[in-house]
């Protein structure tokens, strides 16, 4: 990777500290769920410190150990009468909050890509709208959580754009990786992710991002559900 300035990567390990703790606060008291994340972000840190993610030649791709255990727990949250449970304790107006965590990403990545870490396409410079969500969110929290002027339909429009906007910049950044996928950016691929701290933005970040949007949505939708198929409702709780 190209010579990234201290400051750069002293910020995202804050932003990924801010994303654990405002985590922690819109969820139950936990300590396994603590214990359970300060491990991963390690192992992850320990990888990527090694050069381990460098390899990008593999099949599967090693990168698949950053967002496949993510991915998997968040199916196991979706799926088990334990996981939505989980979901449900979640504080939907801390969750709205923790999307501000998106700013000082986009921040970061915007100099990963002066430092030619990171392609101009991963930038809300070129087609990276996440920070928009970033910027709302406070608003959204007074609307919706203090002054209750959002309702539900403004918060599921508000969550569905958000996650449309996610799963934007995870499709750009890893079609920009270096690798059998890549499809954008050869002349400056997105190789930051590769290396410690900013391999915490897929392994960590982005999961928990993610987990917002689908607790919020999972708690919006669950009412409008046990209306229109209170049998199919009943199944799930007690599946």
């Amino acid at each position: 990777m190209p010579p990234v300035p201290f400051f750069l990567n002293l910020a995202f390990i804050l932003t990924t500290a801010l994303t654990l703790g405002l985590l922690l606060w819109a969820a139950p008291r936990n300590r396994p769920l603590l214990a359970g994340l300060l491990l991963w972000l390690l192992v992850q840190a320990a990888l990527a410190g090694r050069g381990f993610y460098v390899v990008s030649n593999t099949l599967p791709p090693r990168f698949a150990l950053v967002i496949g255990p993510p991915l998997l727990a968040l199916a196991g949250l979706l799926t088990t009468t334990r996981g939505r449970r989980f979901l449900e304790a979640l504080q939907p107006g801390r969750l709205t909050l923790l999307h501000a965590v998106r700013i000082p990403v986009e921040l970061v990545l915007f100099g990963l890509y002066h430092y030619q870490a990171v392609p101009r396409l991963m930038t809300f410079e070129g087609r990276n709208w996440d920070i928009l969500l970033g910027l709302t969110a406070p608003v959204v929290y007074y609307l919706g959580f203090r002054r209750r002027w959002l309702g539900r339909v403004g918060l599921l429009i508000w969550n569905g754009v958000g996650l449309g906007l996610l799963g934007n910049i995870v499709r750009l950044g890893l079609l920009s990786a270096p690798g059998p996928f890549q499809q954008f950016a050869f002349e400056q691929p997105n190789v930051a992710l590769q290396y410690f701290p900013y391999v915490w933005l897929p392994a960590f970040v982005v999961p928990v991002v993610l987990l917002a949007h689908l607790a919020a949505l999972w708690q919006l939708l669950k009412p409008a559900l046990r209306e229109i198929a209170p049998d199919f409702t009943a199944s799930i709780s007690r599946n």
